[in-house]
């Protein structure tokens, strides 16, 4: 997900991608434990998507962010 679409959400989208991701990251996980995973790669994509959003959170807190 890029930054660009990240930053279009409000807040409460932007709560729930983050639980979204979230899940998503713990399935991974699991499927991983238990070497189901076709592709390991996704989980770092999944924890930079986490990262971006809790970022963004940030920003607009602090009130930095390109729209606020």
């Amino acid at each position: 997900m890029k930054t660009a679409e990240i930053r279009q959400l409000n807040d409460k989208d932007l709560a729930q991608k983050l639980g979204d991701l979230k899940v998503e990251l713990f399935n991974l996980r699991f499927q991983h434990a238990t070497g189901q995973l076709d592709n390991p790669m996704r989980i770092k994509g999944v924890k930079n998507d986490i990262a971006r959003v809790k970022t963004i959170v940030r920003e607009r807190e602090l009130k930095i962010g390109k729209e606020a």
